[in-house]
């Protein structure tokens, strides 16, 4: 626990110091410090490790990196952004396009594939850099929460609470709170950076596009893979009321085309972002230890799973700590175990996945942002992240609790 709290600290303070540390850095400080106090057994830590997890963000990153190789990111930037004028009119863009996005492709997926996008947007034009980001981060916390394959907290819920047609089950419950949401998001944010607000906007492309048709083609291809796929568990879902698809499957098959036809396939591999997938090995052992602890079971069971408000409240500030994954992973059976009910459920999948937007530790798409915005020279800060995120937070459990209640 007190590894815990250093890490959680210096991932707050980190910008205070004259050389800053890296996010990913901290984590494997902490990872490692675990394991050198024997806090958990090389064994134990290695098993941590999730192997569905760290496979599908490499093959994401596999992707995103080819995007960005080919050109052809900034092809979709253009088909996508061309209609807005002004800040807060591709702001409303960013937060329900890739709110949508991140409905259908997962939000890791998102994060990995937007951040460079926005960036290339705000180097391009007077918008800040952090009016960007943040925005992102909003749009893809808050548009995963209506899907069970939005987030793989939402997922563990559907599979594991036996749920029939999750697809439909979720929209029922949350589309509406989470419409609310985002346009939620869209007035905070307004209001945080009302200077910004009515700046005018029309995107240019970059005057040298790196342009490889061979490349593009490639992938084309691997993105009618990843969205056929997900369209094909939607789809099944409906029938089988199951995900059969798993996750890492997808992106394999996603990132083969590259993996293996791409004459810049090494290229390509050498320059993902390793220090992300660092980071989510790091976390896993660290949490693991935690787990092993049994404090955060100890508090779970204290806060009850009687009321809907109680789970969203207990959802958001425990997965600060452990995450929201882990934390669904604790929570969840004490939910089954007191009766179940979809409006816990629903709960559950709402307070663990709106957390993300409190704190940068709230959800593990804010780290991917960050750690790709800092290798490209932006970044944001512990504070102004909360800043923003706590009040926006604040609003949106409001709106989920009222909603889930009363339906």
């Amino acid at each position: 626990m007190i590894v815990l709290a250093i890490v959680f600290l210096l991932i707050a303070v980190r910008q205070w110091f004259r050389f800053p540390l890296r996010i990913w850095q901290i984590m494997l400080g902490g990872a490692v410090a675990v394991l050198l106090f024997f806090q958990i057994t090389p064994g134990n830590a290695l098993a941590a490790i999730n192997p569905d997890v760290m496979v599908f963000l490499f093959c994401m990153f596999v992707i995103g990196e080819a995007l960005c190789r080919s050109g052809y990111l900034d092809t979709l930037t253009n088909a996508f952004f061309r209609y807005a004028h002004t800040s807060r009119e591709l702001v409303f863009f960013v937060l329900f396009g890739f709110g949508a996005f991140s409905a259908l492709l997962m939000n890791d997926t998102v994060a990995i594939i937007g951040t460079p996008l926005v960036l290339g947007i705000a180097s391009r034009s007077r918008i800040p850099a952090k009016l960007m980001l943040l925005s992102l981060a909003f749009a893809i916390t808050t548009g995963s929460v209506a899907s069970p394959i939005g987030n793989p907290q939402n997922l563990l819920i559907a599979v594991n609470s036996g749920m029939h047609t999750p697809f439909v089950t979720f929209a029922v419950w949350l589309l509406l709170p989470t419409l609310a949401s985002l346009c939620a998001a869209w007035i905070v944010l307004s209001l945080y950076f009302r200077k910004d607000w009515k700046t005018a906007f029309s995107y240019e492309p970059p005057s040298e596009i790196p342009h490889d048709p061979a490349l593009v083609r490639i992938v084309q291809c691997s993105l009618v893979i990843l969205i056929g796929l997900t369209i094909a568990n939607i789809s099944i879902s409906f029938i089988a009321a199951a995900i059969v698809i798993p996750l890492p499957l997808i992106g394999l098959a996603a990132a083969l085309p590259v993996l293996v036809f791409s004459s810049q396939r090494f290229d390509v591999v050498k320059s993902i972002d390793w220090t992300t997938l660092i980071f989510f090995a790091a976390m896993f052992v660290l949490m693991a230890a935690v787990w092993e602890t049994g404090f955060f079971q100890s508090l779970a069971g204290i806060a009850g799973v009687s009321s809907v408000p109680a789970i969203l409240a207990t959802s958001v500030i425990i997965s600060q700590f452990i995450s929201n994954v882990p934390f669904v992973a604790l929570f969840q059976p004490l939910i089954l175990q007191a009766g179940g009910g979809t409006a816990r459920l629903m709960a559950l999948a709402a307070g663990s996945t709106i957390a993300g937007n409190l704190t940068i530790l709230g959800a593990a798409s804010n780290v991917i942002i960050i750690q790709q915005a800092e290798a490209r020279g932006e970044t944001i800060t512990f504070t102004e992240f909360a800043k923003v995120g706590v009040p926006l937070t604040l609003i949106q459990i409001a709106m989920y609790a009222i909603f889930v209640t009363l339906i």
